[in-house]
């Protein structure tokens, strides 16, 4: 199957488009950018201040949503840079479903799953309790997992309950 506009929308939104490299949210610096209220500037400018820097800010991220070795503090991309990224990010997970699910699948189911794996990752997802349902057929129990993953570092995020969330509704083909 392949991915479609709809699903790629689901996906962009949640992620949304930086052109500088920006700390997790769950990592030291990110922590710290966000107890002194300075998180929502280094988003919008892509500058921190030298002294935190020495905190870890892994896994850094640019574009819609990509991490990698490359990425780091100070790296900048051009839109075009940050659309070609995510197209080859969005490939591996489509690979991934296409790969690990067993059981014929909608649109919409497919769409949501991609978005998953794109967001949580090829291994949670291989090794998920998600996967396994979906794999005998029991697709109404496979969409109750979503709202299983809405932890980062330890905690739940209602950031990524919501993305949850909407995968949920994108999967069951209902209005989010």
């Amino acid at each position: 199957m392949q991915y479609s506009k709809s699903g790629l929308h689901l996906t962009e939104s949640f992620e949304g488009l930086c052109l500088h490299a920006y700390p997790d949210p769950a990592s030291p610096l990110g922590k710290e950018l966000q107890r002194l209220n300075m998180w929502q500037n280094a988003l919008a400018t892509g500058v921190i201040a030298s002294a935190l820097l020495k905190l870890s800010g892994a896994p850094w991220t640019i574009g819609v949503g990509h991490t990698g070795p490359e990425v780091r503090y100070g790296l900048t991309w051009t839109p075009d840079q940050a659309e070609a990224q995510l197209l080859a990010n969005v490939a591996g997970a489509v690979a991934a479903v296409n790969r690990l699910v067993k059981t014929p699948l909608t649109q919409a189911e497919f769409d949501a799953l991609v978005d998953f794996v794109f967001n949580l990752g090829v291994g949670a997802f291989a090794g998920s309790t998600m996967l396994k349902l979906l794999n005998s057929g029991n697709h109404a129990a496979a969409a109750n997992e979503f709202k299983k993953w809405d932890m980062a570092g330890g905690k739940h995020v209602a950031g990524l309950l919501r993305r949850r969330l909407a995968e949920k509704a994108e999967f069951l083909g209902v209005a989010a």
